[in-house]
Protein backbone atom coordinates (compact mmCIF):
# COMPACT_ATOMS: atom_id res chain seq x y z
CA UNK A 1 0.00 0.00 0.00
CA UNK A 2 2.51 2.38 1.22
CA UNK A 3 5.09 1.47 -1.96
CA UNK A 4 2.09 2.46 -4.30
CA UNK A 5 1.93 5.86 -2.93
CA UNK A 6 5.20 6.47 -2.89
CA UNK A 7 5.18 5.33 -6.94
CA UNK A 8 2.23 7.85 -7.76
CA UNK A 9 4.07 10.62 -5.61
CA UNK A 10 7.23 9.98 -7.87
CA UNK A 11 5.36 9.98 -10.94
CA UNK A 12 3.39 13.08 -9.98
CA UNK A 13 7.09 15.11 -8.98
CA UNK A 14 7.91 13.33 -12.62
CA UNK A 15 5.43 15.15 -14.17
CA UNK A 16 5.87 18.60 -12.00
CA UNK A 17 9.70 18.59 -12.94
CA UNK A 18 8.90 17.91 -16.74
CA UNK A 19 6.97 20.85 -16.99
CA UNK A 20 9.05 23.29 -15.12
CA UNK A 21 11.68 21.82 -17.87
CA UNK A 22 8.93 22.61 -20.87
CA UNK A 23 8.23 25.91 -19.41
CA UNK A 24 11.83 26.90 -18.44
CA UNK A 25 12.99 25.90 -22.53
CA UNK A 26 10.08 27.27 -23.78
CA UNK A 27 10.67 31.09 -22.39
CA UNK A 28 14.37 30.57 -22.84
CA UNK A 29 13.33 30.01 -26.68
CA UNK A 30 11.28 32.75 -26.44
CA UNK A 31 13.94 35.64 -24.91
CA UNK A 32 16.72 34.02 -27.65
CA UNK A 33 14.00 34.47 -30.37
CA UNK A 34 12.89 37.68 -29.16
CA UNK A 35 14.07 40.15 -32.25
CA UNK A 36 12.27 38.13 -34.64
CA UNK A 37 9.24 37.88 -32.63
CA UNK A 38 8.98 41.24 -32.47
CA UNK A 39 9.52 41.70 -36.30
CA UNK A 40 6.42 39.64 -36.44
CA UNK A 41 4.15 41.87 -34.07
CA UNK A 42 5.70 44.86 -35.46
CA UNK A 43 4.29 43.46 -39.31
CA UNK A 44 0.98 41.98 -38.21
CA UNK A 45 -0.33 43.89 -35.03
CA UNK A 46 -0.48 47.25 -36.75
CA UNK A 47 -1.59 46.01 -39.80
CA UNK A 48 -4.40 44.37 -38.05
CA UNK A 49 -5.55 47.25 -36.14
CA UNK A 50 -5.62 49.73 -39.20
CA UNK A 51 -7.83 46.91 -40.87
CA UNK A 52 -10.24 46.83 -38.18
CA UNK A 53 -10.40 50.57 -38.06
CA UNK A 54 -11.19 50.81 -41.33
CA UNK A 55 -14.13 48.83 -41.95
CA UNK A 56 -14.14 45.05 -41.08
CA UNK A 57 -16.30 44.05 -44.05
CA UNK A 58 -14.77 46.21 -46.63
CA UNK A 59 -11.21 45.39 -46.78
CA UNK A 60 -9.57 44.42 -50.26
CA UNK A 61 -6.86 45.42 -52.14
CA UNK A 62 -8.91 48.10 -53.79
CA UNK A 63 -9.78 49.70 -50.17
CA UNK A 64 -6.09 49.76 -49.73
CA UNK A 65 -5.49 51.38 -53.21
CA UNK A 66 -7.88 53.98 -52.63
CA UNK A 67 -6.63 54.52 -49.56
CA UNK A 68 -2.89 55.20 -50.19
CA UNK A 69 -4.08 57.50 -53.62
CA UNK A 70 -6.29 59.73 -51.58
CA UNK A 71 -3.81 60.17 -48.74
CA UNK A 72 -3.30 63.12 -46.50
CA UNK A 73 -1.01 63.36 -43.62
CA UNK A 74 -3.88 64.71 -41.66
CA UNK A 75 -6.47 62.10 -41.81
CA UNK A 76 -4.91 58.87 -43.11
CA UNK A 77 -3.74 55.96 -41.31
CA UNK A 78 -2.34 53.71 -43.97
CA UNK A 79 1.33 55.05 -42.94
CA UNK A 80 1.62 53.89 -39.26
CA UNK A 81 1.59 49.94 -40.69
CA UNK A 82 4.32 50.94 -43.47
CA UNK A 83 6.44 52.52 -41.20
CA UNK A 84 6.32 49.74 -39.11
CA UNK A 85 6.94 47.23 -41.73
CA UNK A 86 9.78 49.20 -42.95
CA UNK A 87 11.40 49.80 -39.58
CA UNK A 88 11.17 45.85 -39.12
CA UNK A 89 12.40 44.81 -41.91
CA UNK A 90 15.32 47.28 -41.87
CA UNK A 91 16.36 46.10 -37.83
CA UNK A 92 15.77 42.51 -39.06
CA UNK A 93 18.18 43.47 -42.05
CA UNK A 94 20.79 44.78 -39.96
CA UNK A 95 20.18 42.03 -36.92
CA UNK A 96 21.12 39.13 -39.84
CA UNK A 97 23.55 40.84 -41.12
CA UNK A 98 25.57 41.18 -37.48
CA UNK A 99 27.69 38.57 -35.68
CA UNK A 100 28.58 38.73 -32.31
CA UNK A 101 30.95 41.06 -31.63
CA UNK A 102 28.62 43.34 -33.86
CA UNK A 103 26.04 43.04 -32.04
CA UNK A 104 27.17 44.06 -29.30
CA UNK A 105 28.74 47.25 -29.79
CA UNK A 106 27.50 48.73 -32.97
CA UNK A 107 25.19 48.59 -35.89
CA UNK A 108 22.02 46.72 -34.40
CA UNK A 109 21.83 49.03 -31.43
CA UNK A 110 22.16 51.94 -33.12
CA UNK A 111 20.44 51.55 -35.98
CA UNK A 112 17.39 49.90 -34.12
CA UNK A 113 17.68 53.33 -31.84
CA UNK A 114 17.52 55.38 -35.09
CA UNK A 115 14.44 53.39 -36.97
CA UNK A 116 12.57 53.53 -33.56
CA UNK A 117 13.52 57.09 -32.43
CA UNK A 118 12.80 58.42 -36.63
CA UNK A 119 9.69 56.50 -36.38
CA UNK A 120 8.54 57.42 -32.54
CA UNK A 121 8.94 60.98 -33.76
CA UNK A 122 7.00 60.56 -37.03
CA UNK A 123 3.90 58.63 -34.90
CA UNK A 124 3.49 61.44 -32.85
CA UNK A 125 3.65 64.30 -35.28
CA UNK A 126 0.78 62.21 -36.66
CA UNK A 127 -1.06 61.42 -33.80
CA UNK A 128 -1.26 65.38 -32.91
CA UNK A 129 -2.47 66.25 -36.08
CA UNK A 130 -5.41 63.49 -36.49
CA UNK A 131 -6.41 63.96 -33.19
CA UNK A 132 -6.16 67.86 -33.33
CA UNK A 133 -8.12 67.58 -36.61
CA UNK A 134 -10.47 64.60 -35.79
CA UNK A 135 -13.46 67.10 -34.28
CA UNK A 136 -13.80 68.22 -37.75
CA UNK A 137 -14.31 64.41 -38.95
CA UNK A 138 -17.89 62.18 -37.54
CA UNK A 139 -16.37 58.87 -35.86
CA UNK A 140 -17.80 56.12 -34.45
CA UNK A 141 -16.50 54.98 -31.03
CA UNK A 142 -15.08 51.54 -31.98
CA UNK A 143 -13.25 53.42 -34.62
CA UNK A 144 -11.60 55.84 -32.65
CA UNK A 145 -10.37 53.36 -29.97
CA UNK A 146 -8.85 51.29 -32.77
CA UNK A 147 -6.93 54.21 -33.62
CA UNK A 148 -5.53 55.08 -30.07
CA UNK A 149 -4.83 51.73 -30.57
CA UNK A 150 -3.39 51.10 -33.61
CA UNK A 151 -0.98 54.86 -32.53
CA UNK A 152 -0.33 53.03 -28.82
CA UNK A 153 0.66 49.99 -30.34
CA UNK A 154 3.09 51.45 -32.96
CA UNK A 155 5.11 53.88 -30.47
CA UNK A 156 5.10 50.14 -27.82
CA UNK A 157 6.88 48.51 -30.74
CA UNK A 158 9.04 51.24 -31.34
CA UNK A 159 10.21 51.45 -27.71
CA UNK A 160 10.19 47.41 -27.69
CA UNK A 161 13.09 47.02 -30.48
CA UNK A 162 15.37 49.44 -28.35
CA UNK A 163 14.92 47.32 -25.55
CA UNK A 164 15.19 44.09 -27.61
CA UNK A 165 18.38 45.24 -29.00
CA UNK A 166 19.81 46.73 -25.71
CA UNK A 167 18.98 43.50 -24.42
CA UNK A 168 21.49 41.51 -27.23
CA UNK A 169 24.20 43.92 -26.94
CA UNK A 170 23.97 43.37 -23.31
CA UNK A 171 24.13 39.35 -23.90
CA UNK A 172 27.07 39.74 -26.30
CA UNK A 173 29.04 41.81 -24.49
CA UNK A 174 28.99 39.39 -21.43
CA UNK A 175 29.53 36.58 -23.95
CA UNK A 176 32.34 38.39 -25.21
CA UNK A 177 33.67 38.93 -21.16
CA UNK A 178 33.23 35.38 -20.55
CA UNK A 179 35.08 34.41 -23.80
CA UNK A 180 37.99 37.05 -23.35
CA UNK A 181 38.31 35.84 -19.59
CA UNK A 182 38.38 32.13 -20.86
CA UNK A 183 41.19 32.82 -23.47
CA UNK A 184 42.99 34.38 -20.40
CA UNK A 185 42.76 31.13 -18.14
CA UNK A 186 43.72 29.62 -21.28
CA UNK A 187 46.81 31.67 -22.44
CA UNK A 188 49.12 32.97 -19.52
CA UNK A 189 50.16 36.74 -19.82
CA UNK A 190 53.85 36.81 -21.05
CA UNK A 191 55.79 38.93 -18.48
Amino acid sequence: MGFLKEDRRTKVLRWVKTIFFLISMLISLLLFSAPILLVIADTLLPSLLLSASISPYSLSIQTLSSHLSNYDFRYSLIDIPVISIVRSVIILCVYSLCDGPRLSRGPYLGIATICSVSSLVFVSLKASYVFAHSSSMDRGGYVRVMEMALFVCSLALAVAHVVVAYRISCRERRKLLVYKIDIEAIYPKEI
